[in-house]
């Protein structure tokens, strides 16, 4: 160990997951989602509680995993694996909304999609804000946008979009979001333990670095 550097941690700093931008958003979508089905899924269905309930997996397995990763680094990667599994169970329940309602699916570059994320909406209240938006296309509405912006937006909803058909894909759109984040941050946990292993070797090192300080 060189001079002035500080010795491994057996317990390493862990938790923080309020700070992760994947918990962020996966918690956005779930307030999103709690919403959405209490307003457009029957409560006494199964789809109801399956949706919140995947919804919310997504959000406590990134929490769980984040604080389990001082001592478990395999363990936080199978939870975050599971959050992202989750997540996905929970984009196929809105396409699954969309494609039996015969509602269409936006495109993955559809300008409204791109509204929503650029507004970097925080809570479920700033998302029904950037549908009323869209809804009102053409209107006031859409103050602040470029003419190519406003023309594009206004074409593409001008077959006069539902409320279910606009928090599906403003849903559809948060979940791309995180579910993406969640692919890199998975990859990275991957790519660390791989090359740091995880409790056990950390535990044999600090040992070791032990045993020499007592040494010299």
């Amino acid at each position: 160990m060189k001079k002035n550097e500080k010795p491994e941690q057996l317990i390493p700093p862990h938790g923080g997951y309020r700070k992760l931008k994947s918990f962020q958003v996966a918690q956005l979508a779930y307030d999103v989602t709690v919403r959405f089905c209490d307003r457009y899924i029957d409560k006494r269905s199964r789809t109801h509680d399956q949706m919140v309930q995947a919804a919310r997996s997504g959000v406590q397995n990134i929490a769980e995993g984040s604080q389990a990763s001082g001592t478990s680094k395999k363990f936080e990667l199978k939870l975050t694996s599971v959050a992202r599994a989750s997540l996905e169970e929970l984009k196929l329940d809105y396409e699954d909304f969309l494609r039996q309602r015969r509602l269409p699916e936006w495109p993955r570059d559809d300008i409204r999609r791109a509204m929503l994320i650029d507004s970097r909406p925080k809570t479920a209240d700033d998302v029904a804000e950037w549908a009323r938006k869209i809804k009102e296309s053409g209107q006031s509405g859409l103050d602040g946008h470029s003419g190519q912006d406003r023309e594009s937006i206004e074409s593409t909803a001008s077959t006069m979009s539902t409320f279910p058909e606009i928090a599906s894909n403003g849903a559809l759109a948060l979940l791309a979001v995180a579910c993406s984040l969640l692919d890199r941050q998975i990859a990275t946990l991957e790519k660390g333990f791989v090359e740091e292993g995880g409790f056990t070797e950390r535990l044999y090192r600090v040992r070791k670095a032990a045993r020499g300080r007592g040494k010299s």
